[in-house]
C-alpha cells in the first residue's frame, strides 16, 4: 500500500488531461502530478507551471518520458483516440498503472493489443468511462439492485449531444472526421453504450443501429453563405454561426471550455482572431466533417432485457441524458439529476434529486471525472482494482458493442456482438 499521495505522470495537457490534472490539485493528498508530455507549448508549459513539475521531466513526446526509469506510479494517458494504444503498451510494460482516457482505441484490433498488454504484465488498469462513476449513477444502480421495479424488461436512452456542441466538437473540431479521429458512436457515446451495460447489468449479444450525417452536409448550406463565419452575409440567420456561438459564451463571462479549445487568448481579439484563421471559424456547410449527427442503436442483452440509444445534435433545451427504465414491478424517469419512480403495486410516486453538476464537459461529467480520479487513485494506492468499475474485462466488452454497431449501421444488417475470450480466458 502506498504511504504517500500517488505519484502520476500526465500524456496529453488538453482539456481532459487538464480535468484529471485540476482534482490531483485539490485533492494533494491522494495524488501529485510529478511529469507531464505534451507537443503543443502553451498546454504543456501551463500544466507544467501550475503543478510545479521539474523541468526535467516536462516533455514534448511522451516516448522522451517512456524512455526515463518509471518514476511515477500511474500514467494517465489523456491523447488524441488514433494515439492510445502505443503509449498504453509501452508504460504498461514498465510497470505503470494507467487511467486511459476513451475510446481504448479505434478498432478492434487497437483494443485487443492493448487488452493483451494488460494481461501480459498484470498492471491496474482503468478506461475513462466515467458516467459510472457519477453521483446520479451510482444512486440509480442502488435503485435497480434493491428490485425496486422488478427485473428490468427494456430500455430508453437519449443522449442530447447539442447543436453548438456538436458544431464545435463533431463539425468543426477535432472529432468531426472518422478519419482523423474516430466514429461518433466510438469518441462520444461509447460513454452510453458503456454505461447501459453497466446498469442492465447484462452483456448485449445482438444490435442494430441506423444514422447519417443528415443536416451538416454541403446541399444545406444556405444561399450567400461564406466559407467562413466572419465573411458571411448570412451569418446572422445561422443558428450555427461560430461569431454568434463563440462571441456570446464571451460576452457571458465564460473562460473556459469551449473557449479555450480554440485560442489561448480569451479575449474579444483573440477569440476574433482564431476564427478568422483557425478551424473553427468555418462554415458548418464547408467542413471535412464525415461523422454522423444522427444514430439509433438497438440492443438485445443476454439476460432478454431490450433497450433503444439515441443520439443526436438537434437539441437545447438545456436536459441532460434522459433515460426510461421498465421493470416488471415499476417504472423509472432519470435525467441526470433526478430519478422518479412509480411502483405498479402501490401506484405511488416518488422523485429522488441529486445534487449534481451538469451533464457537460465543462460541469465535469456530473462528477463522473472526479469519481473516476477518486476510484484509481485509491486502487492503486490500496492495490485493489476492485475499486474500479471500468476494467480491462468491462471496457473491451463495451467497445466490441460499439464496433458492432458500427458495422450494423453501415451494412444494414443485425450483428452478434462477440464474446471477448481474450479477456474471459487470458492466455497462458
Amino acid at each position: 500500500m502506498l504511504k504517500s499521495p500517488c505519484k502520476i505522470l500526465i500524456i496529453g495537457a488538453g482539456e481532459r488531461g487538464r480535468a484529471y490534472a485540476d482534482y490531483v490539485a485539490e485533492h494533494p493528498d491522494e495524488g501529485i502530478l510529478v511529469g507531464v508530455a505534451e507537443p503543443r507549448d502553451y498546454q504543456r508549459e501551463r500544466m507544467a507551471q501550475r503543478h510545479k513539475i521539474p523541468t526535467a521531466r516536462v516533455f514534448r513526446d511522451w516516448r522522451d518520458a517512456a524512455a526515463r526509469e518509471r518514476f511515477a506510479d500511474a500514467v494517465i494517458i489523456a491523447t488524441q483516440d488514433r494515439m492510445h494504444v502505443e503509449p498504453a503498451c509501452v508504460f504498461a510494460q514498465q510497470g505503470y498503472a494507467i487511467l486511459l482516457e476513451k475510446p481504448m482505441a479505434t478498432s478492434q484490433e487497437g483494443c485487443q493489443t492493448i487488452a493483451e498488454a494488460m494481461l501480459r504484465t498484470g498492471v491496474m488498469f482503468a478506461v475513462c468511462h466515467v458516467l459510472r462513476y457519477t453521483p446520479y449513477t451510482q444512486r440509480l444502480k442502488r435503485v435497480l439492485d434493491s428490485g425496486r421495479i422488478g427485473d428490468i424488461i427494456s430500455v430508453q436512452h437519449l443522449e442530447p449531444v447539442g447543436y453548438w456542441h456538436q458544431a464545435h466538437s463533431f463539425v468543426r473540431g477535432n472529432w468531426r472526421n472518422e478519419t482523423e479521429s474516430s466514429p461518433m458512436l466510438l469518441a462520444k457515446s461509447c460513454h452510453d453504450l458503456d454505461w447501459m451495460q453497466y446498469i442492465i447489468g447484462a452483456r448485449c449479444k445482438k444490435v442494430s443501429s441506423f444514422g447519417s450525417l443528415k443536416h451538416f452536409r454541403p446541399e444545406n448550406r444556405p444561399e450567400g453563405a461564406a466559407d467562413r463565419c466572419l465573411d458571411c452575409a448570412v451569418s446572422c440567420q445561422c443558428p450555427y454561426s461560430a461569431v454568434r456561438l463563440y462571441t456570446k459564451l464571451l460576452e457571458q463571462g465564460h473562460t473556459g471550455w469551449p473557449l479555450r479549445v480554440i485560442t489561448n487568448n480569451i479575449s474579444t481579439e483573440g477569440v476574433i482572431e482564431a476564427l478568422r484563421k483557425g478551424p473553427y471559424g468555418r462554415c458548418v456547410y464547408a467542413c471535412d466533417n464525415d461523422v454522423v449527427d444522427h444514430q439509433t442503436v438497438n440492443m438485445e442483452f443476454e439476460n432478454g432485457t431490450t433497450a433503444t440509444f439515441t443520439m443526436t445534435a438537434f437539441t437545447g433545451l438545456g436536459y441532460g441524458r434522459t433515460t426510461r427504465i421498465f421493470g416488471s414491478r415499476g417504472e423509472i424517469l432519470g435525467d441526470s439529476r433526478s430519478i422518479r419512480i412509480m411502483d405498479f403495486l402501490t401506484d405511488e410516486k416518488e422523485e429522488l434529486h441529486l445534487n449534481t453538476a451538469s451533464t457537460n464537459a465543462d460541469g465535469g461529467h456530473g462528477g463522473g471525472d472526479s469519481g473516476i480520479m477518486r476510484r484509481f487513485l485509491a486502487a492503486v494506492a490500496e492495490n485493489d482494482p476492485e475499486k474500479i468499475t471500468t476494467g480491462l474485462a468491462e471496457s473491451y466488452d463495451s467497445h466490441a458493442l460499439v464496433f458492432a454497431a458500427e458495422t450494423a449501421r453501415k451494412e444494414s444488417r443485425v450483428v452478434d456482438v462477440p464474446r471477448l475470450s481474450l479477456v474471459t480466458e487470458p492466455h497462458n
